[in-house]
């Protein structure tokens, strides 16, 4: 796996249950919460400063996903798909990697995307569903919603000799 992350170029990162505990809250007033951990996004923006492309695809679309990709500068974003894969074809036509990506992703409709040509590396958590960590390569140490990124940078980041701290 070392090699395979060694050649990474972009990562694609799922939402809920990734970037996020999975948990859905709605206030009374019909607004939805979701809570993003302030370690995934240092490491994010340590990715892309190292030229690795990061995009997100969610089923899900949120107001607040577009907020903290635009925080984070994520220009490639994807959001209420049914197929992931296709979402990252698109993605690829707008100039994200076309080889040598990483996904990360915890339930079933992200084994979609880890099966996508371009995908080289499959990463999960360890609270992903049974079949998808099934279908990784690599699972984190961190929960969903945990600092998943940083798990992830620091590996990538060690395999390609860019690792500084």
């Amino acid at each position: 796996m070392i090699d395979i992350a060694s050649k990474v170029q972009g990562i694609v990162f799922d939402v809920d249950g990734v970037l996020t505990d999975g948990r859905i809250i709605y206030t009374d007033d019909g607004h939805e919460l979701k809570q993003f951990n302030v370690q995934d996004g240092a490491s994010i923006k340590l990715l892309q400063r190292h030229d690795i492309a990061v995009a997100i695809i969610t089923g899900r679309r949120s107001p607040m996903v577009a907020r903290r990709a635009r925080e984070l500068g994520i220009r490639f974003v994807e959001q209420g798909v049914e197929s992931k894969s296709a979402a990252l074809d698109k993605l690829i036509e707008q100039g994200f990697p076309a080889q040598n990506n990483a996904a990360v992703g915890d339930d079933l409709q992200d084994i979609d995307i880890f099966r996508h040509p371009s995908v080289s590396l499959a990463i999960t958590v360890p609270n992903a569903h049974p079949a998808t960590l099934e279908q990784a390569h690599i699972t984190t140490d961190r929960r969903g919603g945990d600092g998943v990124a940083v798990d992830i940078a620091q590996f990538l980041l060690s395999a390609q000799g860019k690792w500084d701290f």
